[in-house]
């Protein structure tokens, strides 16, 4: 049983949409956008309505894009917020993925090993992620930000110029499995949590020779 003198997570989100700072506001009402947006990806989806799918599925990322770089810019940045985004994030390629599966499903069974080699990493990930920290990991690092974009431009490729582009999607698969198997070195390095890590080099630049407080 949790603590009851301890603040519900659904608490802490309403006061991160509507008790922070305007600036901090309007970040996370943008990063929630992403979490909402999910389920209309997906019944747009199943409607067979592509038009409207890509277009939202376009401003999702878009927003990826940009919440990031206002919440550095307005140091707005908190763990639950990293948290929210890293949720909103896996939802918007969740939700491409399955587009994927929906309208290119050849493509799908052709690249099946790759896929279910990244869909492996990643179960490791989160799982060591909650055995270590009991938590989801937010690291947000620089890796991810670029397998997250070129990720984004590959699966935007596909929907708006409706042809593969094989060697996009050989570089953004490349780069997600490299940049989950850094996350997961991560959680195995770092004895306490933490959000919006740079990278493996940085953490190891960090502790220094004879520390052990990593």
């Amino acid at each position: 049983m949790g603590d009851p003198h301890k603040p519900s997570e659904f608490k802490d989100i309403g006061s991160l949409l509507f008790r922070s700072s305007p600036a901090a506001r309007i970040i996370n009402f943008i990063t929630l956008y992403r979490i909402i947006t999910f389920p209309l990806l997906v019944f747009f989806l199943l409607q067979e309505k592509i038009e409207i799918f890509r277009w939202l599925l376009l401003a999702s990322f878009f927003t990826d894009a940009i919440d990031g770089f206002l919440a550095r810019r307005y140091r707005a940045t908190s763990v639950l917020g990293a948290k929210l985004d890293s949720i909103g994030d896996d939802l918007t390629v969740l939700a491409a993925t399955f587009g994927l599966f929906v309208t290119r499903f050849g493509f799908i069974r052709e690249q099946a090993t790759i896929f279910v080699l990244l869909f492996i990493l990643f179960l490791i990930q989160v799982g060591l992620s909650f055995y270590r920290h009991k938590k989801m990991s937010t690291f947000h690092t620089y890796l991810a930000k670029l397998a997250t974009a070129v990720t984004a431009i590959f699966l935007l490729s596909v929907f708006f110029f409706d042809r593969i582009y094989y060697g996009l999607f050989y570089a953004a698969a490349f780069l997600t499995g490299i940049e989950i198997i850094e996350e997961i070195i991560l959680a195995v390095v770092l004895k306490e949590y933490r959000s919006n890590v740079k990278g493996l080099y940085w953490v190891l630049k960090e502790s220094g020779p004879g520390r052990d407080d990593i």
